[in-house]
């Protein structure tokens, strides 16, 4: 490991996990809140002003006494891992869910912290589920936001590869702003449409900002093509786990099986809400959160 030591850039932190750039915004006191966002998020996700209600899980959380970790995952934002050409991401292997699980202890440890309370959203929830199998000792408690445990069959994994890696050329040829056109049209962000026009173009703002050659290699390397199917190894989690999942999201049988798979998990279904509950129903979403990951404080 190199560069431990956490360096103030700009407002942000960026902290060398193996050569791995990771920017990650850090704020508050108290308890460690690890935020994983979704693919084409970024730390900037979960802030306020994205939505009518102009309260964000990272201000919530803050205020309710806790340090709030929001890294920027591989591929997107401003985390990069060769430094003499931030527009190319070199080798795509370090955006795998699995090497993220890897690097987000060290990534806390360097901030001081050897566990965290973890929340994770889409892609973010896929990363936190093998975080939490891969180092149970740093998950205090898990929430899952609209997860997945990947694919099992094989041959399912393939067809999900083959299409993102036409979605990852598509983007390299023609660019980010066209990719994300496309990308905002798919059924699976349908909420988005219900959206105020400041929080659409707040959640623009994030998407647009990317490196195509990021998101490629995300597209590439941490798909659910690509990651270790986890439906088997659910039954490993210790951590209190709480799934949280819109009764509208086309996904729902996704979360709902995940659920179910981790030995007393609390499954949440946010009525009128889709993929993305803390964009859609943030006051519901920002309530479950804080009260379970309170609990033990409480106690």
């Amino acid at each position: 490991m190199s560069g431990l030591r956490p360096v103030d850039v700009d407002g942000l932190r960026n902290v060398d996990v193996d050569g791995l750039q990771w920017a990650v915004r850090v704020a508050g006191s108290g308890p460690a809140l690890l935020l994983l966002h979704g693919f084409t998020g970024s730390g900037r996700s979960w802030d306020g002003g994205l939505t009518a209600a102009a309260i964000g899980l990272t201000a919530a959380a803050i205020a309710a006494g806790f340090t709030t970790i929001t890294p920027d995952l591989p591929g997107h934002g401003g985390t990069a891992w060769r430094a003499g050409d931030p527009a190319d991401p070199g080798d795509s292997s370090r955006a795998t869910i699995e090497r993220s699980a890897e690097d987000l202890p060290v990534l806390l440890r360097a901030l001081g912290h050897d566990r965290a309370h973890v929340v994770g959203y889409s892609m973010g929830a896929r990363v936190a589920l093998r975080l939490t199998i891969a180092h149970p000792a740093c998950v205090a408690r898990l929430v899952l936001e609209s997860p997945s445990a990947g694919i099992v069959d094989a041959a399912g994994r393939a067809a999900r590869r083959a299409a993102d890696e036409t979605l990852a050329r598509t983007l390299e040829r023609g660019g980010i702003a066209p990719f994300i056109d496309a990308w905002e049209r798919t059924p699976v962000l349908a909420f988005e449409a219900r959206l105020g026009a400041d929080a659409r173009a707040a959640l623009r703002e994030i998407r647009i900002a990317h490196r195509p050659a990021g998101l490629a290699a995300s597209l590439r390397a941490a798909g659910q093509g690509a990651m270790e199917p986890l439906h088997r190894r659910l039954r490993e989690i210790s951590s209190p786990t709480l799934v949280i999942v819109g009764a509208n999201d086309p996904a729902r049988d996704r979360a709902t099986a995940v659920a179910a798979g981790i030995p007393g998990a609390r499954l949440a279904v946010i009525d009128g809400a889709g993929h993305a509950p803390h964009l859609e129903a943030p006051a519901a979403f920002r309530r479950l959160v804080l009260d379970f990951v309170s609990e033990d404080h409480a106690a």
